[in-house]
């Protein structure tokens, strides 16, 4: 096999936390002052310019792969203001002449961030795409859609892809698991879904922010689906070891898992440590994402959470 027949055959996906991409026009009807020209963060429409390139800059470098270099064919993005935004990325940012098209969610979550997927129209071919409300229970906030989307790759295999963002820690660990249980039983319910109308044999990717570790009661449940954690232990070249850091520690709050039929043809899985996205810290050794904010303090970085890569051999 010739070196482009192998490129050819190789699907690359990303899942990456975008830290706050928000655009800096005000939603009456979302809580995003924060990040308005006069709010806390100061976002001004030159800071958003320069996160939008940084994105594009983040998503580019992911198509890396030795002495080769493949535009990434599909992207899962979580915190994404809106519409907007999306477009700006893909049309007007360094990533205009890669030519994604997308996907996204129009949630109730308070601050008015969703969940977008970015695909080449080159390598798939979109059916449908429907967002899944989650429903909250007592004590709950509204939170992100989970976002379903089907199409056909390149190589004429069907594909499908869920999109999620499950609730934050907020009050603790232990006060906000049901709500990302309740979110993870509705993913857990798409899965089901297409195993019974499609196919039980379906190649299924679920990737975003699921707040949670692998070994957490939510993504144990997922598994429990017929899915596959590719992205378990997966590690950086650069010294990271999770897509996270907090107070010196590495995690993967970020994950994808695949249905059987794609784990067999998984290639790799690994964290994009980029030199350019991470930095030396300085408190507890070794090396953090180069983040955009530090509580209200500009930093001018990436993003808070590393971008996870997984490859398959179609």
């Amino acid at each position: 096999m010739t070196l482009s027949m192998l490129l050819i055959s190789l699907f690359t996906f990303v899942e990456l936390n975008c830290e706050n991409l928000f655009d800096c026009r005000h939603d009456s009807l979302k809580n995003d002052t924060e990040f308005l020209p006069d709010g806390a963060y100061h976002w001004t429409r030159t800071r958003y310019w320069q996160k939008l390139d940084r994105i594009g800059q983040t998503i580019l470098s992911c198509g890396v792969k030795e002495q080769t270099w493949q535009l990434p064919d599909m992207v899962a993005l979580c915190e994404v203001e809106n519409d907007s935004v999306l477009h700006d990325l893909t049309r007007r940012s360094l990533l205009r002449n890669a030519r994604y098209d997308y996907v996204m969610t129009n949630s109730p979550d308070e601050r008015g961030i969703d969940v977008a997927l970015m695909y080449s129209p080159y390598s798939f071919r979109l059916i449908g795409s429907h967002s899944v409300r989650v429903k909250p229970i007592k004590g709950m906030r509204p939170t992100r859609d989970i976002l379903y989307a089907s199409g056909v790759t390149a190589s004429g295999d069907t594909l499908h892809v869920i999109v999620a963002h499950l609730p934050s820690r907020r009050g603790g660990e232990k006060y906000s698991r049901p709500f990302r249980m309740m979110a993870a039983r509705q993913v857990a319910a798409v899965i089901d879904s297409i195993y019974n109308k499609v196919s039980a044999e379906a190649k299924i990717i679920v990737a975003g922010d699921f707040n949670d570790y692998s070994n957490s009661e939510s993504m144990q449940l997922l598994c429990s689906k017929r899915m596959i954690g590719v992205s378990k232990g997966a590690k950086g070249h650069n010294g990271a070891k999770g897509t996270y850091r907090y107070q010196g520690l590495w995690g993967s709050l970020d994950h994808i898992l695949v249905s059987i039929p794609l784990a067999d043809i998984a290639t790799e899985c690994y964290v994009n440590d980029a030199e350019f996205l991470i930095e030396r810290d300085e408190k507890y050794g070794g090396v953090k994402p180069r983040r955009n904010y530090l509580g209200p303090r500009y930093l001018n970085g990436f993003s808070d959470h590393l971008p996870l890569v997984a490859r398959f051999q179609w």
